[in-house]
């Protein structure tokens, strides 16, 4: 059987502000235009080239005092710097949307009531805030932030050589429900099953994410990843074709759930080494658009120092959903 999600070059829009932007530790961000509608803005550090320690040192002042015991908690200096590198990347990423008028160090954060961090902007007579949505994710080796206007999001990144410590197939049944796991299950080549398996977690990791309730409040049995065929004018479709003639939806398996707002997801490659989801959801969403792709820039960041935009290269590469 051959993967559901088969690997095609990404058309995406490369109109970025710049393809690479080089400046000092000292010298301020660069500002970004906004996230059109129904388009995600993505930045990603890797933390192994984050090697200057004045450079991490800077990050550290970036922080509140409650982030910074945060990361001083951390064992070993490894989570340390993830954790340091983590929170960085959502202040400066934020910042660079605010044309100026806040600075990474004066954002201030706050939770929902399931824990999930939402920005605390203060208003002002002479400046409306950009109503930002934003959500992070990080492996061990790559770190990502993901950032919408006026749409719940939510992202997640994995190694594409993630192992599990038990068997694909009984990790799946242990957290995957029924129909997914028997799509899992035909497939027979274990590799391709595993890779399969990755892409199926991010998204889902992705959709419990947007809905910003925590796992504990939408555990992963409690509804189905399902890849419907698009309409194709009398032709047929089969599993074999291209991941473009599908769409990835998200169906409640709990009849108390009720999915009211429309989700689109995301599925693509990432620095040759990830593969990363994006979960939005508009309830403004006009009839016919939500079959349409969505629009997604990426941005391969070392903040204060490089920032250098990827969407079009081979470091981002659309597995299904995106333009």
């Amino acid at each position: 059987m051959i993967a559901l999600f088969c690997r095609r070059s990404m058309s995406m829009q490369t109109d970025c502000f710049a393809r690479k932007l080089f400046c000092s530790s000292s010298s301020p961000l660069v500002s970004v235009p906004l996230p059109s509608r129904r388009e995600t803005h993505l930045w990603y550090v890797i933390p192994d080239e984050v090697k200057d320690a004045s450079l991490q040192n800077q990050y550290m002042k970036l922080l509140s005092p409650c982030e910074k015991k945060t990361v001083l908690q951390m064992q070993g200096d490894r989570l340390q710097k993830g954790s340091l590198l983590a929170r960085a990347l959502v202040r400066t990423t934020l910042a660079r949307y605010t044309d100026t008028q806040v600075s990474p160090n004066l954002l201030k954060f706050q939770k929902n009531n399931f824990g999930k961090p939402e920005v605390e902007w203060e208003h002002d007579e002479q400046w409306n805030p950009p109503s930002l949505h934003f959500n992070i994710s990080h492996s061990s080796s790559l770190i990502a932030c993901g950032v919408t206007v006026d749409m719940p999001i939510g992202i997640d990144v994995e190694e594409k050589q993630r192992k599990t410590k038990n068997s694909t197939m009984s990790f799946a049944r242990r957290y995957f429900s029924p129909h997914e796991v028997e799509r899992l299950h035909a497939i027979v080549d274990p590799e391709v099953q595993r890779h399969e398996f990755i892409k199926l977690w991010t998204l889902k990791e992705a959709y419990v994410k947007a809905l910003g309730r925590g796992f504990s409040a939408s555990p992963f049995k409690t509804f189905a990843i399902q890849f419907r065929q698009k309409p194709k004018s009398g032709l047929h479709v089969t599993l074999d074709s291209h991941s473009e003639d599908f769409k990835i939806v998200v169906e409640p398996l709990n009849a108390s759930e009720d999915v009211k707002t429309n989700w689109q997801f995301g599925l693509f490659e990432l620095a040759r080494s990830h593969y990363a989801a994006i979960c939005v959801g508009n309830n403004k969403t006009t009839e016919g658009e939500e079959n349409h792709p969505l629009k997604l820039k990426v941005w391969r960041t070392i903040p204060f120092v490089e920032d250098e935009c990827v969407s079009g290269s081979d470091s981002v590469v659309a597995l299904s959903g995106l333009t």
